[in-house]
């Protein structure tokens, strides 16, 4: 089959690797850029030098057996590396946490920049609309993003899984890069936190990372959903006032700083791997489904593809 998968994250990708693998034809759609989603790394050229943050996920962990086969086949091919500092069984991309993701994507058919906006059904067949998509038909239907961005897209065709998706929100979070001109005073590598920030990690200490001292600081998102609509300016002020209280010590001025909004940060959890629908064939698939860890987006992925070939 030729099959349109909208959304070219890592639920995306696994789910068209396996269905290529299987012999069909996938075509995955991406409002981004490039490869990456929500296990983006931001790559800034500042007086220091180019200095890059992982500003999405900054680690993964693999428990499912089929998970830790490929988080393996990622470690052989370079893909990624373990990371201490966020437990025994923590991994993280290398050179970024993006590695992964752009491994799945290099072999796939992936039309970047394209966003689509609406799924209609013609005839038998299925047909995208939406900016820089050309009107293209398929024989499936796959829809591998966000649970807020599900409902405009099934709701006519599967109002029920619209519903679900509605009452599965994400947590936003508000991300604070900081460049520092030497180290920070500051022991661990990591550090959580049940206040402002949730999270502060020396992005700069990861394998394969080098340049400038740099900081990821996520806020909380209880804290990041009280200020979402916030100026960019003030997010970055609290925030970096936050991270001076938490690292117990006066910390210089960063030389470069960058704020990014997450509005869909950390998914919720609905309980079901996939949702497919074989009389339509017409499917979900997203960490939303499981819960939120990059784990549960790669296994529903391919737990769809899965579905799929044996309906």
């Amino acid at each position: 089959m030729r099959i349109g998968i909208i959304g070219a994250g890592l639920a995306g990708l696994s789910c068209a690797t396996l269905l290529a693998e299987q012999g069909h034809a996938p075509v995955l759609f991406d409002k981004g850029r490039g490869p990456g989603g929500r296990m983006s790394t931001r790559r800034l050229e500042t007086p220091l030098g180019p200095v890059s943050f992982d500003h999405g996920a900054q680690y993964l962990t693999a428990r499912d057996p089929a998970f830790v086969a490929q988080v393996e086949r990622w470690a052989a091919a370079g893909h990624v590396a373990r990371w201490s500092a966020a437990g025994d069984d923590a991994w993280v991309g290398v050179p970024a946490m993006s590695a992964p993701v752009r491994a799945l994507s290099a072999d796939l058919d992936v039309r970047w920049q394209a966003r689509v906006d609406e799924i209609g059904r013609e005839g038998d067949r299925w047909a995208f609309h939406g900016q820089d998509v050309a009107a293209e038909p398929f024989d499936a239907a796959i829809v591998a993003v966000p649970a807020e961005q599900v409902a405009s897209l099934v709701g006519t065709h599967r109002p029920d899984w619209a519903a679900h998706a509605i009452a599965t929100p994400s947590d936003p979070c508000w991300t604070v890069m900081a460049a520092y001109g030497s180290r920070l005073p500051i022991g661990p590598d990591r550090i959580t936190n049940p206040g402002i920030i949730a999270s502060a990690v020396r992005n700069s200490a990861k394998p394969g990372r080098d340049g400038a001292e740099a900081w990821v600081l996520q806020a909380s998102g209880d804290w990041s959903a009280a200020h979402l609509e916030e100026r960019l300016d003030v997010v970055e002020r609290f925030v970096l006032e936050a991270f001076d209280a938490l690292a117990h010590v006066a910390l210089p001025a960063p030389e470069v700083t960058s704020v990014h909004r997450w509005r869909y940060a950390k998914s919720g959890r609905l309980g079901q791997d996939v949702l497919w629908d074989a009389s339509r064939r017409l499917g979900l698939c997203g960490d939303w489904l499981i819960g939120g860890r990059i784990e549960a987006a790669w296994l529903s992925g391919s737990r769809l593809a899965r579905s799929m070939g044996a309906s």
